[in-house]
């Protein structure tokens, strides 16, 4: 009965000050995840001024840096998934955050000034072990905060977490805008040996800055207690679960919240049974007729929008450019800057509002019928866009059009209040605890999966021609194709969260707990 007091103390507490606490340690990493994976597109521009010069970067280098990171996101997911159910949550929570910290400033320390090929590589590497430490800390937070969170509140918590990756965006904008200005303003009227050397110390300076949110919140991260339902449900130690949620709750309010779940429920949900944990494995058969639906539809769902969401940002910074200054800049710092500025405007004004208008309604819509929105909508817009695509661009390509700007930034605005913050939290409410984390990190890198084939796929479907170098924009026709492609996508997510996504919305996680009894046997 223990276990059962927990449980329902966990599910049926009053929001306290922990709630916003863990919050905050969750999702600085988050912050830190989307200023990591969101500054390379600026960086790009100025790395390809500085050690490229009148060479481009080229389409194959810059798939291989805009992918490296979400490979090794994947990876990191997957293994980092997989020891939060068998070591526990918070003994990896820590270690994650250290990666990220490290290879950031890694990314920023890559060896060689002058040689590129040296740099490039340099670079690649870190980037790889940062995106390992960024796909980790996915299924973490999101478990965490899921297992920490009531009932009533769950999905507003654990969507406020992954919300601060739209600070993050905003955060990588600003600074990449500052550094900029800063380094251009201070490198008027001196040599160019001189500013070559100081546009070389701004890239790193940029990348290096991400690691510092995280860094703050090292302390408090690994001063988290594990969680209740890890440590009763996997571990068998109800006694110690308690014990736990005693030290961050009041432990007059947890008795109080289990002896008032226990006076008004006639008949609880029974506590999982110990015989249930040894009764099937992961990936087993009776796993998958119980959870296989639940994993398809989570990994499908992450998969269809990571492919739009991340091709849309990519897409972004070709197509859009609010001011009229010419396409070839005078200085190194000029077209980062530009690219910072739009990216800043489309996260204050479409992504960052989409995600807190999920944190208010996601408890009170529900996870499905957003997700759906989300994607109906989102489909709606890419078609829209597609179809008058070549009245945005004149011939010489100048901006004829600002509202296909407003346009665009309405897909960022139903990504986020839709399946970019929903997929991510389903997984953590849909599967026991003891593949809670697995099973997230699997959906998560079919996301991850899906945002490579959508950069790499775009960034080669959209290039342009080789004997139109100087056209500084993506070719017409190939965007308005990927935008048809964008908008099928969206569709096909819609019908798979209509026919195959559950709601999770105010039940307990402890229902996938017991596989042989059905949670309607116990409502009164």
């Amino acid at each position: 009965m223990t276990e059962l007091r927990v449980l329902s103390a966990l599910d049926a507490t009053r929001v306290q000050l922990y709630h916003f606490k863990a919050i905050i340690i969750a999702g600085m990493s988050l912050f830190t995840d989307a200023y990591d994976l969101f500054c390379i597109a600026p960086v790009l521009k100025m790395l390809g001024e500085i050690y490229y010069k009148n060479d481009s970067i080229g389409t194959l280098l810059q798939s291989i840096f805009y992918v490296i990171a979400l490979l090794g996101a994947a990876l990191g997911q997957l293994f980092v998934g997989y020891l939060g159910d068998r070591l526990g949550r918070r003994r990896v929570y820590g270690i994650c955050l250290m990666i990220m910290v490290l290879s950031s400033f890694g990314c920023g320390f890559s060896v060689c000034t002058t040689r590129r090929s040296c740099v490039m590589a340099s670079l690649g590497f870190f980037r790889f072990v940062l995106g390992l430490g960024i796909g980790g800390d996915y299924p973490l937070s999101a478990t965490i905060m899921s297992e920490f969170a009531n009932k009533k509140t769950r999905g507003g918590f654990i969507s406020a977490v992954f919300s601060m990756q739209g600070l993050g965006i905003l955060m990588s904008s600003a600074v990449t805008m500052a550094v900029c200005a800063a380094f251009k303003n201070a490198g008027e009227g001196t040599s160019e040996k001189t500013r070559a050397e100081e546009s070389d110390i701004a890239w790193r300076l940029i990348l290096m800055m991400g690691a510092i949110p995280a860094a703050l919140t090292f302390y408090w991260r690994m001063r988290m207690p594990e969680t209740a339902r890890y440590t009763a449900l996997v571990e068998n130690n109800a006694f110690q679960a308690e014990k736990d949620m005693q030290k961050v709750m009041s432990i007059y309010q947890v008795s109080q919240v289990a002896e008032d779940s226990s006076s008004e429920t006639p008949h609880p949900p029974p506590p999982p049974s110990t015989s249930s944990h040894s009764s099937y494995k992961l990936f087993s058969r009776r796993f998958f007729s119980l959870h296989g639906r639940d994993l398809f539809a989570a990994s499908a769902n992450w998969f269809l929008v990571d492919v739009v969401f991340y091709t849309s940002n990519l897409l972004l910074t070709q197509i859009v450019n609010l001011s009229d200054k010419p396409a070839n800049m005078t200085n190194v710092y000029d077209s980062a800057f530009e690219a910072a500025k739009v990216a800043a405007i489309v996260a204050a004004c479409s992504t960052i509002p989409g995600y807190w208008f999920t944190v208010y309604f996601i408890d009170r819509v529900g996870r499905v019928k957003i997700q759906i929105m989300g994607f109906f909508f989102m489909a709606a817009v890419f078609l829209a866009a597609g179809i008058p695509y070549s009245w945005f661009r004149s011939e010489n390509n100048k901006t004829n059009n600002k509202g296909f700007m407003v346009l665009y930034g309405f897909i960022f605005f139903f990504s986020n209040f839709g399946p970019n913050t929903t997929t991510f939290i389903t997984p953590a409410e849909l599967f026991p605890a003891r593949f809670r984390s697995t099973c997230h990190g699997i959906s998560g890198a079919a996301g991850k999966l899906g945002a490579i084939v959508g950069t790499a796929g775009f960034l080669w479907g959209t290039r342009r021609d080789e004997e139109h170098k100087e056209d500084v924009f993506p070719d017409v026709k190939r965007v308005r194709i990927a935008f048809f492609i964008l908008g099928g996508v969206c569709i096909a997510g819609m019908f798979v969260t209509y026919f195959f996504t559950r709601e999770t919305m105010g039940r307990s996680l402890e229902e996938n707990e017991e596989e042989e009894i059905d949670s309607k046997d116990f409502v009164c």
